[in-house]
């Protein structure tokens, strides 16, 4: 089931994200930017767990979750454990809504307007698992690159 499919790889990928925001070697380097690099990794931690527990959590789960993009990049220097928190946070949430959707679920429209034309939820869960890996490398790159 794709579901499953789904849990495995956000947990896999957000997992990836814990293990590449501890692997800072220094707390600072987190929220530095550099040239072309605009987006710290610490803002692009904070996108994630936001776009996840809105798209995810509030929108299928039902969670309550109220998301204020605008500070996923404006925040700075947010400890790393708060970071890791909100992380291990998400895991949980993405695996308790997944887990509780049908195949029918899957096939019908996702709640939210979000492209040009309306998609199923398994496409939109899709690009979520997507757009998590992309900015996962984002990461990966940001940390090699100003933590040497």
């Amino acid at each position: 089931m794709l579901t499953h499919t789904l849990i495995k790889l956000f947990s896999r990928d957000l997992s990836k994200l814990k293990e590449e925001i501890n692997s800072y070697k220094y707390e600072n380097n987190l929220w530095k930017v550099n040239g072309l690099v605009t987006n710290s990794a610490g803002n692009l931690c904070l996108h994630l767990v936001g776009n996840l527990n809105h798209f995810i959590g509030a929108a299928l789960g039902n969670t309550g979750y109220i998301r204020q993009r605008d500070l996923e990049f404006s925040l700075k220097d947010v400890q790393r454990i708060e970071l890791i928190k909100q992380i291990d946070d998400t895991i949980v949430t993405v695996q308790n809504t997944l887990e509780k959707l049908t195949p029918q679920d899957l096939e019908q429209e996702y709640k939210h307007r979000v492209f040009e034309k309306p998609t199923s939820t398994a496409y939109f869960l899709t690009h979520l698992a997507m757009h998590l890996a992309y900015h996962l490398g984002q990461v990966n790159y940001h940390r090699r690159l100003l933590d040497n």
